[in-house]
């Protein structure tokens, strides 16, 4: 065991440093030993805690290419000599500063494969233990395979074809087999689903002892990624990629498919509706804010609340997955703006992070359509400026200045989006009418907001600020899937399978209905200048995409929807424009403001590999365009 144990690490070292040098003695004499790790029960339950221990930590800016690696958050530019509030050098992919010599991001590779041998180790030894009974270790079994298939995919998001490792290699393994090469993709995805179909029925339905378990697989979670995966494996980037045919092994083999597999979409479809019957049959269903305030609410707050507590409410119905290696409280601070004229402090609150217009645009009116398609809805002088009077606008402080863009927008911009003028419901007092931000609040030294938009959703409604310096943060854990997630992946594989159907549009619509939307049919019928769109293939496509892309902004999600369904050029090559944060009038303030030109090609859809690892492994090839 001590044996394969060095073996392991060879091969991790290969992998990832191409030498085994400084791996030869890594386990002294006098040190426990693998035998030791699975010699009781006890210790085994350890060595599964170090496996789930690798999980990312989605919440972190520093390590999440989906928070800040693309266009849906921008961060300040630091001025010399002031502070940042992370380390920002996934923030600096954004803005073209990735490289082979030393990538950025490249601990996910080092981490994932460290991971990997854990659980590998794990699964060989796991049959040891004596003092477990088999229905326990056929559940600890199943709960590291799918760590295993999770691992593996989390590196074909970000790095496309990687080496498979299923197990360790035998203590007579030569260096050639150590020396391992990337898979096609295609086994890279069968290998993942193998995984997760192999631990599904052995996994348990719920978490009986929450206090103990909560955040460990079961059946629910193991169902929406396996239906996560094959939506990957069905789009796009991954679906005859002709852009990728060059990519080849050295000896000859192609790691990118050439033929498009229309199946594939049905098959996603089917392990999407499998996972919310499933889910549903359990209980879970579209949270819903239940009002223990204290005092009537309106319909609209109501409504804004379940949205956003549909994120920041631990182990509320809508969550299938939830990370517990991840806890969201940093990034609060990080997102959060000053809502009293009194604070002073800048090391609680940092309010760093803000939204482009761009993704702002994402968002409905209230009929819910798009802003440039709804016949109600003055697009063209959306810049200008207005005065919200009466009871009119709910969502914006009465007799405020504000851009006519923020007027007649649906809930969902209102619950995830902080603006200049709008209503910031909690935070300090439960007040519907409460204004949280003016104009000159968006300038604080060293810790301005990027774009003059804030990110309300990841804030917690009953975070508390009490002027000048406190501010109280509830953390939640960070939701990997939810249930919205899952019914819009159905409805768009459904789509890509057969076209549009009543089937799919009615899991459209049970998102939209949360939020207090008509159908997809209502609302283009009586609003959209296109009004035929949801009755073609392509037309729902978009509006699908367009639903993805609000519903989940800021979930991390939108940076890897945009590479799979390989329409990340025609996105990513744009301005990025903001709010004009250096003006104070409503007038000036409101013309956009251009603080950066993003460049993406096709090399970036995914991760160069570091260039000292492929010169010492030369099995290993590097990705197109690094």
């Amino acid at each position: 065991m001590k044996q394969n144990k060095i073996w392991s690490l060879i091969v991790v070292a290969f992998i990832s440093l191409g030498s085994c040098d400084s791996y030869l003695d890594v386990v002294p004499d006098n040190l426990a030993t693998i035998d030791d790790a699975f010699s009781l029960r006890v210790n085994a339950e350890k060595y599964l805690f170090t496996c789930y221990s690798y999980m990312p930590n989605h919440s972190d800016p520093a390590s999440n290419f989906g928070l800040v690696g693309g266009d849906e958050i921008w961060a300040f530019n630091s001025a010399p000599g002031s502070s940042k509030n992370f380390e920002h050098r996934i923030f600096d992919t954004a803005k073209g500063g990735q490289n082979k010599i030393d990538p950025i991001g490249n601990e996910i590779w080092d981490n994932m494969y460290k991971a990997i041998r854990d659980c590998n180790i794990f699964l060989e030894n796991i049959d040891i233990v004596p003092d477990m009974d088999s229905l326990e270790k056929r559940e600890w079994i199943a709960e590291v395979k799918f760590l295993k298939a999770y691992y593996h995919f989390y590196l074909v998001k970000h790095y496309g074809p990687i080496p498979i490792v299923d197990e360790s290699l035998p203590i007579d393994a030569t260096i050639d087999q150590v020396r391992v090469s990337r898979q096609p993709v295609d086994d890279c995805f069968n290998f993942v689903v193998s995984l997760l179909d192999e631990s599904i029925e052995n996994l348990p339905l719920e978490i009986t002892d929450p206090i103990a378990s909560l955040g460990r697989i079961t059946q629910p979670i193991a169902l929406a990624l396996k239906a996560t995966v094959l939506t990957f494996h069905a789009s796009p980037l991954f679906n005859k990629n002709t852009d990728f045919a060059a990519l080849v092994n050295n000896d000859g083999t192609q790691l990118f498919n050439q033929i498009y597999d229309e199946t594939r979409w049905a098959k996603a479809a089917t392990a999407c509706k499998e996972a919310i019957d499933l889910c549903e049959s359990l209980g879970f269903k579209l949270h819903e804010f239940q009002n223990t305030i204290g005092k009537p609410l309106s319909d609209a707050t109501i409504t804004q609340l379940s949205l956003r507590t549909a994120i920041t409410e631990k182990w509320n119905t809508e969550i299938i997955w939830a990370n517990t290696q991840s806890i969201v409280s940093s990034l609060q601070r990080f997102v959060t703006p000053f809502v009293d004229e009194t604070n002073t402090d800048n090391s609680q609150i940092r309010h760093e992070l803000g939204t482009p217009l761009k993704i702002t645009d994402q968002y409905y009116t209230k009929n819910g359509v798009p802003i440039d398609e709804d016949n109600t809805w003055n697009y063209n002088d959306r810049f200008s400026t207005k005065v919200a009077v009466s009871a009119d606008y709910p969502n914006i402080h009465t007799n405020y200045e504000t851009a006519s863009y923020n007027f007649d927008r649906e809930n969902r911009y209102y619950a995830n989006i902080g603006f200049d003028g709008g209503i910031w419901y909690g935070q300090r007092k439960f007040d519907e009418g409460d204004l949280f931000y003016i104009r000159t609040k968006a300038k604080q030294q060293n810790n301005s907001n990027a774009t003059g938009s804030y990110i309300k959703k990841l804030v917690h409604y009953e975070n508390v600020q009490t002027p000048p310096t406190s501010y109280s943060v509830n953390s939640y854990p960070w939701p990997i899937i939810r249930l919205a997630d899952l019914y819009l992946l159905y409805a768009e594989t459904l789509n890509e399978a057969n076209g549009p159907s009543s089937e799919v549009k009615l899991y459209i619509d049970k998102v939209r209905e949360r939020a207090g939307l008509d159908s997809v049919d209502n609302a283009w019928a009586n609003f959209s200048t296109n009004p035929t769109k949801p009755q073609t293939k392509e037309g729902l496509r978009a509006i699908i995409q367009q639903e993805r892309s609000i519903e989940l902004a800021f979930e991390g999600k939108r940076y890897w929807d945009i590479r799979r369904w390989k329409i990340a050029p025609a996105i990513m090559n744009n301005d990025v424009l903001t709010w004009n944060l250096d003006q104070e009038t409503a007038a000036l303030y409101s013309i956009p403001r251009v603080v950066f030109t993003q460049k993406f090609g096709t090399k970036d859809y995914f991760l160069p590999i570091k260039d000292s690892y492929i010169i010492r492994n030369r099995n290993l090839v590097q990705n197109l365009g690094w």
